[in-house]
């Protein structure tokens, strides 16, 4: 579908889904964005739905500004997804022992790692440098230099909420392992304190949301963002990257022999300099992805509804962007006053998971309809295959 044009105040609303089908509170969310004298352009991608400050599936391009809450507090949360050398007939029939392993290679919830990982004992982790890296954390606020530690025991680690290990076939029977996470604890105090120092500029007193608070390039304020900001991206990427090593391992370990040909990775919380109508811009994409012409994507739905590998079209009306999932449609807490443990264990039928009262908020029935989504940004996305998941593991 093409894009509905919805008047802002500055700028348009670019909106790839019915405006009418938005609850109130994102849409007064997104005309307040269009009121930062900053703005440049609005995307909203049909898993729009209301967030802090700004709505989760809000693609924002401002000129020589960037709002922290636009990026979301999980900085750089994001998916991989691995295509292994497997088939669906190399899968045993019961899939509790793989469901297991990767479990225990990979904690899930508050849990972390016990004695750090090294990522160079793991041959599938492909991030390099590992000591520059963790140099550079010296150089980041002062707010957050007691978390040495944590961040290093969580490199790895899952997380809950929405966050996943999964493994699944695609439309020809291949085996994949994917997964959703981001950068657990250092990214969020990251992110609240800079969002909390944005809201005591001056120049954000008079904004009609003050989670909208902004720094302006050129500012201190600015470069220590910068700093935090793109150090918590590479931890988000390099998390994955850990956790996708763990999960190789235990493949490997029961499946001898297996490969990993295939690769795919992208941020959906983070911000990009680009150029777009001849500016240069800072982009915040906020549950969406990149979407460039030829870039590849993961598109994620539900814990029993699969993912879409995509490959972006390159539309500059939505700044090179696609949805980041199918988005919730109720909140937690909603979902779990309106759901039972009967109708988890039905609407996961067929997935290894957990069926247990613990993971109701993430029943199926609380996110959008994720072939509804794709279908709402074919000039976005084209798809390359539907991933179905046999195993998924849960926070």
């Amino acid at each position: 579908m093409a894009y509905t044009e919805v008047s802002g105040n500055r700028v348009p609303i670019r909106m790839w889904t019915d405006p009418n089908t938005v609850e109130p509170q994102a849409m007064a969310q997104l005309y307040n964005v269009t009121t930062l004298p900053w703005i440049h352009g609005l995307a909203v991608m049909p898993d729009v739905h209301y967030g802090k400050g700004a709505t989760v599936g809000s693609v924002i391009a401002m000129r020589d500004a960037v709002s922290p809450a636009a990026v979301g507090v999980d900085i750089g949360c994001g998916m991989t997804a691995v295509r292994t050398s497997l088939r669906a007939e190399d899968l045993p029939d019961d899939l509790r022992k793989l469901r297991s392993g990767l479990e225990e290679a990979v904690p899930v919830g508050h849990a972390s790692h016990r004695t750090p990982v090294d990522p160079r004992r793991l041959p599938e982790v492909r991030s390099r440098n590992w000591d520059e890296f963790w140099d550079r954390f010296d150089t980041l606020t002062d707010r957050v230099q007691r978390l040495r530690e944590r961040a290093l025991h969580q490199l790895g680690t899952l997380g809950g909420g929405n966050h996943f290990l999964e493994v699944c076939l695609d439309e020809n029977d291949a085996v994949w392992v994917v997964l959703h996470s981001g950068s657990r604890n250092i990214g969020n105090e990251l992110a609240r304190y800079h969002i909390e120092e944005a809201q005591k500029l001056p120049h954000n007193q008079d904004l009609p949301d003050r989670d909208l608070a902004v720094f302006l390039t050129g500012t201190p304020e600015m470069e220590s963002y910068r700093n935090d900001l793109f150090w918590a991206q590479e931890y988000a990427r390099r998390n994955r990257d850990v956790m996708m090593g763990l999960a190789c391992a235990v493949m490997r370990k029961q499946f001898p022999g297996v490969q990993f040909p295939e690769w795919i990775s992208c941020h959906h919380n983070y911000v990009a300099e680009e150029t777009y109508d001849g500016v240069d811009l800072l982009v915040t994409r906020k549950g969406a992805i990149r979407a460039g012409r030829g870039d590849l994507g993961i598109i994620p739905g539900s814990m029993a509804t699969g993912s879409y590998i995509v490959r972006g079209l390159g539309n500059p009306a939505s700044f090179n962007s696609a949805a980041h999932g199918a988005g919730r449609k109720m909140s937690r807490s909603q979902a779990r006053k309106r759901f039972t443990q009967a109708d988890l264990i039905k609407q996961t039928e067929g997935v290894e998971c957990r069926k247990d009262t613990g993971v109701i908020d993430e029943i199926p029935a609380a996110y959008k309809d994720i072939n509804e989504v794709i279908a709402a940004q074919t000039d976005l996305v084209e798809v390359v295959t539907h991933l179905r998941q046999v195993v998924c593991v849960k926070g």
